[in-house]
């Protein structure tokens, strides 16, 4: 079984528990996930399936996101699950001058992910040294966000803010709801996270656990084709010959005004694998299929 699982991750699991629950339930070995969702989030996860756990690398990097920023409160991991530091009761605050904030977060920003993260320092994760107790300098990220919209709003001593937002990789949506409050002078922490989009996998589309286990009993499921979520690479054919030249680890010749990673096919239907595209070579870079001796 090859290609891709678009699964819709519960609340309380990390991602390690979700590749742990479709090998069991797949009974499978080869698996592996895109892009960490922490355990107190839901949403989409894509799962790789044999082989495709090689192409997870030429994933695209967009992501969508669902919020919801809880302001008056800044804790330590900046979601509710730490500790709380501050805690300032904002009643009427003003809706328009948060969206006017919220606009400096548009475009390419620098961000400081949050101590409780999987990011490695000295090869140590962010997240082990915080619960040792240990301070360290958390490195500035250069990170993209597309567009964020304000999706509902609820006023109080400590309101709650609903948004939308759309960005590439490595974004850090609890650094979001943190700086948020920072900017407003009254701190901010994520209280809610639901993943709507990753890469091209999409949240009405997902599998939930209970839909999964079911497919698998009536022997429906069929994993999502290892090519279609590479769509964003541009196409390139090979006659039967040179795919089993190309398949075997040779470079075949291929004038394209490419330079690039690109998916390869051979006569247009038959997924090889990814190449690179350099010199007017098409170089392996991931065989995908394998060509019989």
């Amino acid at each position: 079984m090859q290609g891709f699982l678009n699964l819709n991750k519960p609340l309380d699991w990390t991602s390690h528990d979700c590749v742990a629950k479709v090998r069991k339930l797949l009974n499978m070995k080869r698996v592996g996930h895109a892009g960490t969702l922490d355990p107190k989030a839901t949403g989409v996860l894509p799962i790789a399936l044999g082989k495709a756990t090689r192409l997870l690398q030429y994933l695209p990097g967009e992501k969508a996101y669902q919020a919801t920023v809880r302001l008056g409160i800044q804790t330590t991991t900046d979601d509710l699950e730490g500790e709380i530091i501050t805690s300032t009761p904002c009643p009427g605050l003003d809706l328009e001058h948060i969206k006017t904030s919220l606009s400096q977060f548009i475009g390419k920003i620098e961000q400081i992910p949050p101590s409780y993260s999987a990011i490695q320092v000295d090869g140590k994760r962010l997240y082990d040294l915080a619960r040792k107790g240990e301070k360290v300098e958390v490195p500035v990220r250069t990170v993209e966000v597309s567009q964020i919209q304000v999706l509902d709003w609820r006023d109080g001593d400590f309101p709650e803010l609903d948004i939308a937002i759309s960005c590439g990789t490595g974004t850090y949506i609890r650094a979001i709801a943190r700086d948020l409050g920072t900017i407003l002078n009254i701190g901010g922490t994520l209280s809610a996270l639901i993943r709507t989009q990753s890469s091209s996998f999409q949240l009405p589309t997902s599998l939930t656990f209970t839909d999964l286990a079911t497919q698998i009993e009536n022997s429906t499921f069929q994993p999502i084709s290892a090519d279609t979520p590479l769509e964003h690479l541009k196409a390139v054919n090979l006659a039967p010959e040179s795919a089993k030249k190309w398949c075997q680890g040779q470079k075949i010749p291929l004038n394209l005004a490419i330079d690039n990673f690109v998916r390869v096919y051979e006569t247009e239907t038959h997924f090889l694998g990814i190449g690179k595209i350099e010199h007017d070579l098409l170089i392996p870079q991931m065989v995908f299929f394998e060509y019989p001796n």
